[in-house]
């Protein structure tokens, strides 16, 4: 008799088990929740003034007064600095959604390469 008491016991005890295993993993009414996708990040456009365009003209008038090539200045002001078009414009946008370009100039004795994120200067190469 106690033996099939026990045996009983045990019957209900995982029986309870299984019950509170299926509540866990949505045996219940209701549906399983799916988490939702994390909202896209619009970036708002942080490019300020006029910039160049493929063929390395201005889509505007320079709005500063640059006097020399230095990081910051914007695409224009190093075309209005250098008094002529450049000889080849790449323009392109980074995983981060930043207007990137890069602008060669060829000179008598090499190449400059001009580097520019959102329409400043961040970088040239000799």
């Amino acid at each position: 008799m106690k033996l099939k008491a026990i045996r009983g016991f045990t019957f209900l005890l995982g029986f309870a088990g299984c019950l509170a295993l299926a509540a866990c993993v949505g045996g219940g009414s209701e549906p399983p929740r799916v988490a939702a996708a994390p909202p896209v990040a619009t970036t708002p456009a942080r490019v300020m003034g006029p910039v160049l365009g493929p063929d390395g003209r201005c889509t505007g008038e320079s709005l500063t007064t640059a006097a020399r090539i230095e990081p910051g200045i914007g695409e224009c002001d190093l075309v209005r600095l250098k008094g002529r078009t450049p000889t080849d414009v790449l323009i392109g946008e980074s995983g981060r959604g930043q207007r990137e370009v890069q602008v060669l100039y060829s000179e008598p004795g090499g190449r400059e390469l001009y580097f520019f994120v959102d329409n400043r200067l961040d970088r040239v190469v000799r």
